[in-house]
């Protein structure tokens, strides 16, 4: 399996966007992107991501030159039609208007439809606290609706509709949420697949709704589905997972779960949140690391060796990755490999 130094699968990818029609900041968007999703161990939405977007691109999907433009304004809202644009831009864009209007009005609140696949959602609410502001986000996959099976039921019929959260810390990384509603993202099936990889107990049902390892049960006809997040309670993940749909998919304007098989957009919902609005920032960052160290005292459970908060493991994994590289499987290669050449580029030189 080859490994590449994050720069050089950055150039790899700048260099497919461009020879499809991206511009070179839209390119650079989408695939530092994918990049830190590598670095951050989400492989899920890294580079295996590379292949799929160009492919899009290529068959009129996604289009590598369309520009968001916010379609309703209000002081403290807005609403962002992409045009059909990479993910990455239309997200990142929709972003940066939620958290200028947190800047001036206290919160922003900006949905964004028609912006393919966004990737990683907890990218975008980590943006708004690296420039000192709390982030939030919900992201539906329009009329997608096949993944995940309901609570009590047996047939794929949402996605698996992530939230994300991110707040900024004193002297810290800030805290950092991104989770999807469902045991497991579909990217990781995917990651498995191109693995040759069995998957881990209590992720999948086949067709029949009888626990499987196999993700071909999952990917290959008769469907299976992946199951609702919380196990025994897993009436919480089908609850807040149809709470990203009225948030993601009806406030954006593009719809929500049908039952379709082809995902055309993310339907997105972000929330940007100033916090000198609510608290003053000393007793905001004196309360909050008050908080993490109460709950990093608490005793360990044999074989723990230390309480992480969410981000952690992403961001000791990011400097791990930056030092050793980002490993890609065979599969994953060979299909960027493909869409390098079908883009009239010759990867020869890549690896």
């Amino acid at each position: 399996m080859p490994r590449f130094a994050p720069q050089q699968l950055r150039n790899i990818g700048y260099e497919l966007f461009n020879a499809l029609g991206c511009r070179e900041s839209d390119a650079r968007a989408a695939v530092d992107h994918l990049v830190e999703s590598n670095l951050f161990g989400h492989d899920s939405h890294g580079a295996i991501r590379l292949y799929e977007y160009a492919r899009a691109i290529r068959e009129g999907r996604f289009q590598p030159d369309a520009q968001p433009k916010v379609v309703k304004d209000h002081p403290a809202a807005a609403v962002v039609d992409a045009g059909g644009a990479l993910g990455q831009v239309g997200a990142t864009f929709a972003t940066e208007l939620a958290i200028e209007k947190a800047r001036e009005y206290g919160v922003g609140s900006v949905s964004l439809r028609n912006t393919s696949h966004i990737g990683r959602v907890g990218a975008y609410p980590l943006m708004a606290a690296r420039q000192g502001f709390v982030g939030q986000i919900f992201v539906n996959a329009g009329n997608l609706g096949y993944q995940i099976a309901p609570f009590g039921g047996i047939d794929g019929k949402l996605s698996t509709n992530p939230l994300a959260f991110s707040a900024p810390r004193r002297d810290h990384d800030p805290l950092m949420v991104d989770m999807t509603t469902s045991v497991v993202a579909e990217g990781k099936i995917r990651v498995a697949l191109n693995r040759g990889d069995r998957l881990p107990d209590g992720w999948i049902i086949d067709h029949d709704g009888q626990p499987t390892n196999d993700p071909k049960d999952f990917s290959e006809e008769p469907y299976g589905a992946i199951l609702p997040l919380g196990g025994v309670v897993a009436h919480k993940g089908t609850a807040l997972s149809l709470m990203v749909e009225v948030l993601g998919g009806l406030l954006s304007g593009l719809g929500c779960a049908n039952g379709s098989r082809t995902m055309i957009s993310n339907g997105v919902f972000l929330n940007v949140y100033n916090i000198e609005h609510f608290s003053d920032l000393d007793e905001y960052y004196d309360e909050f690391e008050s908080l993490v160290a109460h709950v990093k005292s608490s005793r360990l459970r044999d074989g723990v060796n230390e309480i992480l908060l969410p981000g952690e493991p992403e961001f000791r994994c990011a400097e791990v990755r930056e030092k050793e590289g980002i490993e890609l499987d065979d599969t994953t290669w060979s299909r960027i490999c493909e869409e390098a050449r079908a883009a009239g580029i010759d990867p020869g030189g890549w690896a």
